[in-house]
């Protein structure tokens, strides 16, 4: 058996692909909220009574607001600001499923490149 040499790469591939995946990374983070979807669970609990003891704000915590010239009514949007969270089950089950198939190909592509290195370094042990 020939002796196992690694894949060479240029140094042009690899600053593609560094460009590549700086680019993908940009894209994951940013299109989620250019789209909307980060903090879609996100809504304000309205209350009738804007009140500190309905905004459940004890006296410390109202003089801490009122420091910061807030009042009960300008306070109301940033404490009643909640995320509720919900599971979407078709959607995790998706994504489960491509992360699986995903790390089945990259454990059964690197088992290959493994055994190769393997029989070249013991085959005639």
């Amino acid at each position: 058996m020939p002796r196992y040499t690694p894949p060479e790469q240029s140094k042009a591939g690899q600053v593609f692909d560094i460009a590549v995946v700086v680019v993908a990374i940009f894209v994951a983070l940013w299109l989620p909220l250019k789209l909307g979807l980060a903090g879609a669970a996100k809504s304000i609990d309205a209350l009738d009574a804007k009140t500190w003891e309905a905004l459940g704000q004890n006296p410390t915590m109202a003089s801490i607001w009122e420091k910061l010239g807030y009042t009960p009514e300008t306070a109301h949007d940033i404490i009643q600001n909640r995320f509720h969270y919900i599971i979407d089950w078709p959607t995790l089950i998706v994504m489960a499923a491509v992360l699986i198939g995903y790390f089945v190909f990259l454990f059964r592509a690197s088992d290959r490149e493994y055994r190769d290195v393997i029989n070249e370094k013991f085959e005639d042990k």
